[in-house]
């Protein structure tokens, strides 16, 4: 996808120092695919989790929306089933810790849980990961399939916060304060999230000696803290804000993600999406002149 080195998160270690370039090209291409396998895995966990929203929201409005919605995430699914069968041409399973939120968010009954699984936490968290490539990929395709989930996921996310901004006022402590244990559970889980060890074993590299100084790299360090730039100050204004998701966030260090204005940086998602559009038609006007 024209990604460079300095994104791979062994980058300079003493591993990929010794790799030949026939090696270090086998290895992005792997890492590469790998999150676009999660991507997909991910847009079919939301196309199933929509479709549940449609049958258990009880309003009529939301039903409406969220049908709209279940078009969208098949059509995402396509999308990245696509870019892995036509360019990739191999795949990845789905991650444990993706699977592990997934399942939890799925066979909750309560629609609240799926909206606040799906709507906020997955796909706040998704928003952050398709960002990275479609800033930065050089391949245009591939930044431009990321540019356009974005702007259907942004639409999503808000969604989620006008529904459940208006609910969980209504919500006792109790009933608050489990939401805010399923919260913290799934912000740990996606922190974690983006652990490749599945390639590093189909390399036949050391994988725990490679998942620690990929953990500990600048550049996973950095992504991890930037998957939080969306999620946190949603959570501050659905008002799932307690103690413990207070404690969770200042542990992983994105406390001050709460600052953030959401509505501008969802806005900046559906404009890239727009100015790709823009990008496409000069280049049309220019190649047909």
């Amino acid at each position: 996808m024209g990604l460079a080195d300095e994104s791979i998160p062994i980058f300079g270690s003493p591993i990929w120092e010794k790799m030949t370039e026939k090696e270090r090209n086998w290895l992005r291409f792997n890492l590469q695919c790998h999150s676009i396998c999660q991507f997909m895995h991910g847009e079919q966990g939301a196309l199933i989790a929509t479709a549940k929203i449609v049958a258990t929201v009880p309003d009529m409005n939301a039903k409406f929306y969220a049908a709209t919605q279940v078009m969208d995430e098949a059509r995402h699914v396509e999308s990245y089933k696509r870019l892995i069968h036509e360019k990739f041409k191999q795949a990845y399973p789905i991650g444990e810790p993706l699977k592990a939120l997934l399942n939890q968010t799925l066979t909750d009954r309560r629609w609240d849980m799926t909206y606040l699984g799906m709507q906020v936490l997955i796909e706040g968290l998704a928003l952050a990961a398709f960002q990275r490539i479609r800033d930065q990929a050089s391949n245009n395709l591939a930044a431009a399939v990321n540019a356009y989930v974005m702007q259907d996921e942004a639409r999503h996310v808000t969604f989620g916060r006008m529904a459940l901004r208006e609910y969980y006022p209504q919500l006792s402590d109790a009933e608050r304060a489990e939401r805010e244990e399923f919260t913290v559970e799934a912000l740990y889980f996606m922190r974690d999230r983006f652990n490749q060890g599945e390639v590093w074993m189909r390399s036949g590299l050391p994988v725990e000696e490679l998942n620690k100084f990929a953990y500990e790299s600048g550049a996973m360090k950095n992504f991890r803290s930037r998957l939080f730039t969306r999620i946190v100050p949603i959570l501050k204004e659905i008002g799932l804000f307690g103690p413990k998701v207070q404690k969770a966030l200042g542990d992983m260090g994105v406390m001050e993600y709460a600052k953030i204005d959401i509505n501008q940086v969802l806005g900046n998602d559906l404009k890239v999406a727009e100015d790709f559009d823009a990008k496409k038609f000069v280049n049309d006007q220019i190649a047909a002149e």
